[in-house]
This record gives structure tokens, sequence and C-alpha cells, in this order.
């Protein structure tokens, strides 16, 4: 659900990652914040509950700008993976319009990556959002762990469904920018046919992209 004011020209973009407990939310959005320049970000703000905890940043502390003056900010947020704290993550989807899905590599989390799925489908629908609507990319985290389910098992797994999915070892930053900039390009491309960035807004992916991920920073694809 984009927050778009045509009157004041200015959109905010919302990006949530969720997944399991310890499936490497909370480092994924460290390595996004640290690979960024110091004037390229926000501040990184925690929000702890018990046992867990939110975290969230601008992931510009500047607007991207459209050539027809459009300005467009867009937040980068992650949910508290235990099931305990089911309100928060209900919480921090509203309003969501893409989300990275961190699963853990591991053979032995296949299920609690399946509940906490599903738990995203049902959260999802409880604050007026589709799955099969909603930018989606799906992150296999922790591919330097032993014993973690074969890259041709997760595709055969999800190829039907059509969502990208991506290898990553977020707590060495592999596979964290690749992650990020696939929800980027899927949610440009879903803002795009709602309000025409490109053909009302003069913005396309490119110029999208590359004002998100800036030249001269660490942040690069």
């Amino acid at each position: 659900m984009i927050e778009y004011d045509e009157l004041e020209k200015r959109m905010v973009l919302k990006l949530v990652y969720y997944g399991p407990a310890l499936s490497g939310k909370t480092t994924n959005l460290l390595q996004l914040h640290e690979l960024l320049e110091q004037e390229g970000r926000g501040d990184l703000m925690v929000l702890d509950t018990k046992d867990d905890r939110t975290i969230y940043f601008d992931l510009l502390p500047f607007f991207i700008m459209a050539p027809s003056g459009l300005k467009i900010k867009v937040k980068v947020f992650t949910v508290p993976g235990q099931v305990k704290h089911d309100a928060t993550r209900k919480a921090v989807l509203q309003r969501a319009d893409g989300v990275a899905f961190i699963a853990d590599s591991q053979s032995i989390e296949t299920m609690n990556n399946r509940n906490s799925f599903e738990n995203l489908e049902s959260n999802l629908g409880m604050v007026g959002l589709d799955i099969e609507t909603i930018p989606l990319v799906i992150q296999y985290n922790k591919r330097d762990l032993p014993a973690v389910i074969s890259e041709p098992d997760i595709h055969r797994v999800w190829a039907a469904t059509g969502i990208p999915v991506a290898m990553a070892s977020a707590l060495n930053g592999t596979g964290v920018v690749e992650t990020f900039s696939r929800l980027a390009e899927l949610t440009y491309e879903h803002v795009d046919a709602r309000y025409g960035l490109e053909a009302i807004h003069g913005l396309d992916k490119a110029d999208f992209l590359n004002q998100l991920i800036r030249p001269g920073s660490r942040f690069k694809v």
C-alpha cells in the first residue's frame, strides 16, 4: 500500500525483511547499512522487544528525485522472528510495498522456514495485502554452513511460483546487495504500473536504481 501524496509530490516506499527467528534478517539490514557511505544512509533505529528486536532505517536521508519533481523515500524494516511477537510482525507489515523473505538454509530449519512463510502469507492477508501480487524475493541465507539444503532442491521447490530466489551468507555480505537490488527492481515495476513512474514522472528503472544504489558508495551490485 504505497504512501503517496499527489499534491506534495511525495512517495514513501516500505520494504520489509521477514522470516523465522535467527535466519539473518537483522544481519542483512546491518550489512546494507554498513555498505552505504555515511552520507548515503539514515540512522539505524532499534526497537527492542523481549528476546528479539525490530530494526529499521531510511535507506537514504535524501529523496530519490524524478524529473517531474516527485520525491521518493525508501525505508527498510525487519520484523521480529519469534512467534510470540506476531502482533509486532503484523504492525510492521502494514503498508509494506515489498518483502524479502529470509530463510535459513540449514536442513534442520526446513519446517521453521515453511511455518514462517505460511505466517507471512496469513499476516499479509490480515493487513490487506496479497502475497500473489506484492513484490517478493526469497533469500536462502547461511550458505556457508554445513548441512544446508542443496541449491537444486531449493530451486525445485520454488520454480513453479516464479518468486526470485537468492543464495546468501549475510554474515560475510554475500548475496545481501543482490537480494535487496532484486527486491528494489520488483518494487519499482509494481509502483510504475500503478503510478506511471516512467510515463508520467520520467523516472525509469535504471535511474531509480542508480539513485538508490549511489555511485561511489560500497553499496553496489
